[in-house]
């Protein structure tokens, strides 16, 4: 098997993994007594909403709203797919989140909530919080993508300026709530994914402050007055790890980089072997490859004539920024994913040609250039 061989398989067998189509079902909860609400947002919202009505038992209530990218949908009978902006977000979006917040606050405890999670729900999903114009909020997520705030910083901002994230949709909900959810950041935590509206939030209103001037990000008036009121207790802040409303939400993450790369690889040789190597990271791509260089960083990465001549794959799973021609750090992740498996991906074949190197990228692109998000 060529290396070329070997990676477009693995890849393969990773997409395979993380298809909601195959993955949603076995983590499908029971219906309740009452209706079941199913809610989402991400660039995967759409398919696992298909998931759950090709899975949901027969004559059994279902119904819901959830939000994906523009020309992200699918065909669906009982869950309604709506089309939204992203990276930043639009007024397309804040429609339906108003709506998906107005049908939570509809459930009571003998219904349930069933949440649909997957990267990109942080702009998909964008309910401007008292007093914060979707204007504001357009203008704030241009400066996070140009600042290259790692995705956890950004998404801290976020949540302090939406009146349905960071914890606040679950808060607003009675009923029972199930997160299935997508993961598309590094540490897989479900507060940082789509700024987890049904994940207890440990950042705070000074945190916020913080990352704006950490990364010089020039936000509208609007922004900067509300995160400062927060500061100084006069605006609630958002649902901290611990708070009873969490008492009866889960939040399940079913899918994610890091778990893709453990799994056992159908296309791996006879006596090859991977190895993962190190922790998810997030940072410059030339920190993890560039130039002539194979993929840096591995804490002790496989090589050849170590116990045989082995085939034998790096597996870096990671999220990161690029560095624009004026100097500019810039947030994403197909962007570094990408420019990795160019360069160091690429090197390592040409270095050692019975070793390849797999990138797990999340499901989706962030970044304000088109170079970003193709």
């Amino acid at each position: 098997m060529s290396p070329r061989e070997l990676m477009l398989g693995s890849y393969r067998a990773a997409l395979a993994a993380a298809d909601p189509l195959k993955i949603v079902p076995a983590h499908l909860p029971q219906p309740p007594a009452g209706r079941t609400l199913v809610i989402g947002a991400g660039k995967a919202a759409a398919s696992m909403a298909l998931a759950v009505e090709q899975n949901w038992p027969a004559g059994t209530p279902l119904s819901g709203l959830v939000i994906t990218r523009y020309q992200h949908g699918l065909l669906t009978n009982r869950i309604t797919v709506v089309e939204a902006g992203h990276p930043v977000p639009d007024e397309s979006g804040e429609k339906a989140a108003e709506e998906i917040l107005r049908l939570v606050k509809s459930l009571t405890p003998a219904d349930r909530l069933l949440a649909l999670i997957s990267g990109g729900g942080s702009a998909l999903l964008s309910l401007p919080a008292e007093g914060i114009g979707m204007a504001d909020l357009k203008a704030t997520t241009r400066e996070l993508l140009r600042s290259g705030a790692p995705i956890q910083d950004m998404n801290v901002v976020r949540k302090h300026l939406s009146a349905i994230q960071g914890g606040r949709l679950a808060a607003a909900c009675r009923a029972p709530v199930t997160a299935l959810v997508i993961s598309d950041v590094t540490g897989d935590a479900p507060t940082h994914v789509a700024s987890g509206p049904c994940a207890p939030d440990p950042s705070t209103f000074q945190d916020a402050l913080e990352v704006l001037k950490r990364y010089g990000v020039q936000a509208p008036r609007p922004v900067v007055d509300r995160l400062a009121a927060g500061a100084k207790g006069a605006i609630p802040e958002t649902p901290k790890p611990g708070s009873k409303v969490f008492r009866k939400v889960e939040n399940r993450v079913i899918a994610s980089a890091q778990v893709l790369v453990q799994l056992p690889d159908p296309q791996r040789p006879e006596g090859g072997q991977d190895q993962v190597t190190g922790q998810p990271w997030c940072g410059r791509t030339g920190d993890r490859a560039g130039g002539d260089r194979p993929v840096s960083g591995a804490a002790n990465p496989p090589q050849r004539g170590q116990g045989g001549d082995e085939p034998c794959g790096h597996l870096p799973p990671g999220r990161g920024c690029r560095t624009a021609q004026d100097g500019q750090r810039q947030s994403g992740q197909r962007t570094d994913g990408h420019q990795c498996a160019a360069t160091g991906g690429a090197s390592a074949l040409l270095t050692q040609t019975q070793q390849a190197v797999r990138f797990p990228v999340a499901d989706g692109d962030h970044g304000p250039q088109s170079g970003a998000t193709r």
